[in-house]
């Protein structure tokens, strides 16, 4: 995958919140009680979420200091991200909506003005401003997900999912151990298909290997989606162990999903 220019990486992250915002602003109060596919989540912890994390990169940018005691505490806390959300969806929908629509304009703001090179801290390993906007494009792409299977609203694949295809990519090593395996030592190749063409990554020649649609693997990479719901192929055992496994996202990989009903 060619480096993104980060302009059009912020304009990606920009659209990726208002096609979510186009689903929340008409949403009726007593919908924003919708449980979602996370347990104990609704509509309205998702919307807290996603406010908490981007108060959470500006908090990193603006204040490193107090994050590195915030990262501390997600790190000896399993508890930390469920409470931020119950936190933020006690409040009104409106104050909510609203408050993610401040927050996630102020992260777009300070995202532009990093300079060039330097490296933000994080949850997981300090990254650059373009890494962390694709961060920021695949957890509202899985939020955001969640919300839509709240309301019955089918995933949108649009070229976006680039970002959170190469983020499911780039850690796969992270995602072996998190579980406290190996990370293998061969490189695979990965060429996922969409309406533009087919994106790749790693040697031609690899023998280890994943195909299908970029959709597919989002979906799975953000674990919103079963792998027994999608058209994913692996060639080789690792390949095939890592499709069980692989997340996009630093942290506790969660339960996962049950296969969809038509799925079984």
């Amino acid at each position: 995958m060619t480096r993104p220019d980060p302009a059009a990486l912020l304009a990606d992250l920009r659209q990726e919140g208002d096609l979510l915002e186009e689903l929340l602003r008409p949403l009726p109060a007593e919908d924003w009680d919708r449980p979602t596919p996370a347990q104990g989540w609704t509509i309205r912890h998702q919307v807290a979420h996603l406010t908490w994390t981007e108060r959470t990169v500006l908090t990193a940018l603006e204040e490193p200091e107090v994050f590195a005691q915030l990262r501390e505490r997600f790190r000896a806390e399993a508890d930390v991200v469920d409470r931020g959300a119950q936190e933020g969806a006690a409040r009104p929908p409106a104050e909510i909506l609203a408050s993610w629509q401040d927050s996630r304009r102020r992260v777009l703001e300070r995202l532009a003005a990093v300079p060039e090179g330097e490296r933000i801290p994080w949850i997981g390993p300090p990254m650059g401003a373009p890494m962390m906007a694709s961060a920021r494009i695949m957890e509202t792409f899985a939020h955001g997900q969640d919300v839509r299977d709240a309301l019955g609203v089918p995933p949108v694949a649009s070229h976006r999912l680039r970002h959170v295809a190469h983020l499911g990519v780039a850690t796969r090593d992270y995602a072996f151990t998190q579980r406290r395996l190996d990370p293998p030592a061969e490189p695979f190749r990965v060429e996922l298909t969409h309406e533009d063409g087919t994106w790749t990554w790693g040697p031609s020649e690899a023998a280890q290997r994943v195909t299908g649609p970029a959709l597919d693997f989002a979906l799975l990479a953000t674990r919103r989606r079963h792998r027994r719901d999608g058209d994913l192929v692996a060639e080789g055992p690792d390949a095939d162990a890592w499709l069980d496994i692989v997340q996009a996202f630093a942290g506790r990989p969660g339960p996962g999903r049950e296969p969809l009903p038509q799925a079984e």
